[in-house]
């Protein structure tokens, strides 16, 4: 009984500070300003393929393996990463036609949700690689924050303070999905695999519609630098909390 309290301590604390970092990242925007304009302009496209190369790592380092290991059917694998897929093309295009797209931000709650409810299962269920999603989903929030902010101030009656405020409400979101998770997908080990599985396809879609994209400029490197930077990252992370 202790030890479940103690790992739900760790869930809300690590899910807390993942959460924290999309008003962090968006506090960076807020105050960020880069001269020349050239430079503001290679920092914001590095910034989101970093956002990208994390988002490969979480897919390729957590999700994929572990939703593979808990949803052994092949079939069934394939399934849940096309339905991904389709189902957030399916939200994008829900959105444009209602005139609310913002894809920086239907990027960051499309994979903060999924993950963050396959987290609390994966904490339960006791995996070892629980942490790892845990620290990719706050390294892949901070330039989404980033990101997401300076998409919504771009907006004619945007509110820079107030852009930022609703970022913080975002924070308590994390904790929630993940103690849904917890007391649900630990015991539904086929469903946990199955929202991995899910969230990988739906990232992948984002990534090649949405973040890579906008992240190339003309006869710049900075940001797929950044992208191999994202993903560098979710390898350190890896090797760090593998040596513990």
């Amino acid at each position: 009984m202790q030890s479940d309290v103690q790992e739900i301590i760790a869930l809300v604390v690590y899910t807390t500070l993942a959460g924290a970092c999309i008003p962090a990242g968006a506090a960076l925007a807020f105050v960020e300003r880069i001269q020349p304009q050239w430079l503001d302009r290679e920092a914001r496209h590095f910034v989101i393929a970093l956002g990208g190369g994390v988002l490969i790592a979480a897919v390729t380092l957590v999700l994929v393996p572990e939703g593979r290991r808990l949803l052994t059917s092949t079939t069934a694998s394939i399934a849940a990463v096309v339905a991904g897929g389709f189902t957030f093309f399916y939200l994008e295009r829900l959105l444009g036609r209602r005139r609310r797209e913002a894809p920086q931000l239907s990027a960051m709650l499309s994979d903060f949700i999924p993950e963050s409810l396959a987290l609390g299962g994966m904490f339960a269920a006791g995996a070892s690689s629980a942490p790892l999603l845990a620290l990719l989903i706050g390294l892949q929030n901070l330039p989404e924050g980033f990101n997401a902010y300076r998409e919504l101030i771009s907006r004619p009656d945007a509110d820079p303070r107030r852009v930022l405020q609703r970022m913080w409400v975002l924070v308590p979101l994390g904790p929630a999905l993940a103690l849904i998770g917890w007391t649900w997908l630990a015991v539904h080990p086929e469903i946990l695999g199955s929202i991995m599985l899910f969230a990988a396809g739906g990232i992948l879609y984002l990534i090649f519609q949405d973040i890579a994209p906008q992240a190339r400029l003309t006869r710049h490197w900075g940001p797929p630098l950044g992208a191999v930077c994202g993903f560098a990252l979710g390898l350190l992370g890896e090797e760090l909390l593998n040596a513990h």
